[in-house]
């Protein structure tokens, strides 16, 4: 009775205890260092990334010369020929830059409004029983390959969608490959990431302000699209701006139905070629190391880093100006 009486009375820990206090810090600790070391991770590898794009493209290696060593800024941004792969070479982006804005324009012209109305639709209208079984089948979409959205493009958007509407009625000329097919299949690939994103933001407005505009009177629709989504204006322009950021990314579907053709043109029924479509293009295998051709593909590559980066950054700067609290 009195060791058991000391070993408790004189504040010491029991062994057992103790053990089990160390193993618990030692899981937390490992954890953490597995924590740390997955964000050291994506760190690294996005400094990997910039590193590669501008060594090859801007400051060169060894006795190698960089792209924009090779060809000028002036022209980079200002010609209006893109042609790096033919005797005469021209290195002007804009052709690559207007596809692949006409193309995301198109896609955010299609996506934005339908995954918006799908996002209000399933946070204030839809039961929950309703609301999860829509959902699953909304983000089936984000799980489907591109190819597949790329070849349904070509096989169904253009023949049965498009040339029915633009060319038979109305006389104009849908080219086999063309932007609109391609912004259409992309506006559909990203309604479920604004959808999700955009339910969210929809979804952590209080209750408390539904409550108060429906006691002034307000309906369904006025307290959905004057009260909840004014709310939630920071997460659903947030959404906007991934979105499109992704839609300016997309490269298989874009590849496969907008063609490879660079041309300057505001005409969404002709062949464009993107800037992800170059990228693949020239990474067949057929493009010498080390080449002025090869190296337009790391400049072409750092410029669509360097505009989805600033996207990324206009979110946040978004998501912190018009973020509202509740408590």
């Amino acid at each position: 009775m009195t060791s058991q009486r000391n070993s408790v009375g004189d504040g010491s820990v029991p062994q057992t205890l103790t053990g089990r206090v160390t193993l618990g810090r030692l899981k937390e600790q490992a954890v953490k260092a597995v924590f740390f070391c997955c964000a050291l991770l994506s760190i690294g590898t996005t400094i990997g990334i910039i590193y590669v794009l501008v060594t090859e493209a801007v400051v060169g290696v060894g006795d190698s010369q960089a792209f924009f060593q090779e060809v000028s800024l002036v022209e980079f941004f200002t010609e209006t020929r893109w042609t790096p792969q033919f005797a005469d070479k021209h290195f002007g982006i804009l052709p690559l830059l207007t596809g692949t804005l006409m193309i995301a324009g198109i896609a955010a012209c299609i996506g934005l409004p339908v995954g918006l109305a799908s996002a209000i639709y399933l946070s204030e209208y839809a039961s929950p029983r309703v609301r999860n079984l829509v959902k699953p089948v909304l983000e089936v979409l984000a799980g489907i390959p591109t190819v597949v959205y790329g070849y349904f493009a070509l096989v169904f958007v253009t023949p049965f969608v498009l040339r029915p509407i633009f060319q038979d009625g109305l006389g104009l000329d849908v080219g086999v490959f063309n932007a609109a097919s391609a912004g259409i299949v992309v506006g559909i690939m990203i309604i479920p990431m604004v959808s999700s994103l955009s339910e969210d933001a929809l979804r952590s407005v209080p209750q408390g302000l539904r409550e108060a505009a429906y006691a002034l009177g307000s309906t369904k629709l006025d307290v959905s699209l004057r009260v909840v989504l004014p709310a939630a204006f920071s997460g659903v322009i947030a959404s906007f701006l991934l979105a499109i950021a992704r839609a300016v990314g997309e490269t298989m579907a874009v590849t496969i139905a907008a063609g490879q053709t660079p041309d300057l043109t505001l005409n969404p029924f002709r062949s464009v070629e993107s800037m992800t479509a170059f990228i693949v293009n020239v990474s067949l295998g057929d493009t010498a190391v080390g080449s002025i051709v090869y190296k337009s593909l790391y400049a072409v590559a750092l410029t669509l880093f360097v505009i989805t980066l600033a996207m990324n950054i206009l979110s946040q700067a978004v998501l912190r100006r018009f973020r509202e609290v509740y408590q």
